[in-house]
């Protein structure tokens, strides 16, 4: 991309298909995600979600104001999902929760991968643009939701590896309120931010890339 506005500049490098792609999924896959969160709490006993209105699929409440804002920005955004583990059932209840939002992006991983090797193996090809864009939303899908998935994966806090990790390692867990060590793991968070977007988009290429060929090679 050039040094413009990202809309810009994705719709004069890679088109209109693109855009819509990247607005719907990044918007979809975050609301999903935060909703997998409130729907594995609320399983365990914790209604925070529903008493403060978290179960919707409107974006403003999973994403608020300040991430869509970011988006509309610089095409990137996040959410949150308010829980609370201490109302929760079960030994793991707080990791199983915190597992279920990167659990939905890889169920779309999934879907999106099957819909994009069906595309290429079904749907034909007579010229027209129906089949490259039908391609295209599905394998910016896959690709949004690895990326989202790897990234949420990572151990470092706020992201929801870091809570799974927690509820295993209790000496990670008490690092992660140490106040000290919080100014440390911010400083790690942003520097993936900063430094690491291509390497978790070059990941998240390449693995929709296998991921739909290898779809492809079961569809024959």
């Amino acid at each position: 991309m050039g040094g413009g506005w990202w809309v810009t500049d994705v719709l004069s490098s890679m088109g209109w298909m693109v855009l819509i792609s990247w607005v719907f999924w990044v918007i979809f896959s975050i609301c999903l995600h935060e909703l997998g969160h409130g729907w594995a709490a609320i399983r365990h006993g914790d209604r925070t979600p529903i008493e403060l209105g978290h179960m919707t699929w409107n974006p403003l409440v999973h994403m608020g104001q300040m991430s869509l804002l970011m988006f509309a920005i610089v095409g990137i955004a996040w959410g949150a999902m308010p829980i609370n583990p201490t109302r929760m059932r079960g030994r793991h209840a707080e990791a199983v929760v915190s597992a279920a939002g990167p659990a939905v992006n890889a169920v779309l991983v999934i879907l999106t991968a099957v819909g994009a090797a069906l595309v290429v193996r079904f749907v034909p090809d007579d010229g027209g643009p129906m089949r490259q864009n039908l391609w295209v939303f599905f394998y910016f899908g896959c690709m949004l939701n690895l990326v989202l998935l790897v990234l949420n994966l990572l151990p470092v806090p706020p992201l929801d590896g870091s809570r799974i990790l927690g509820h295993y390692v209790p000496a990670f867990r008490r690092a992660m309120y140490d106040p000290q060590k919080q100014m440390i793991f911010l400083g790690v968070f942003i520097l993936i931010f900063i430094f690491g977007g291509r390497v978790f988009f070059d990941v998240g290429s390449g693995g929709a890339d296998r991921l739909i060929g290898l779809f492809l090679r079961v569809f024959g």
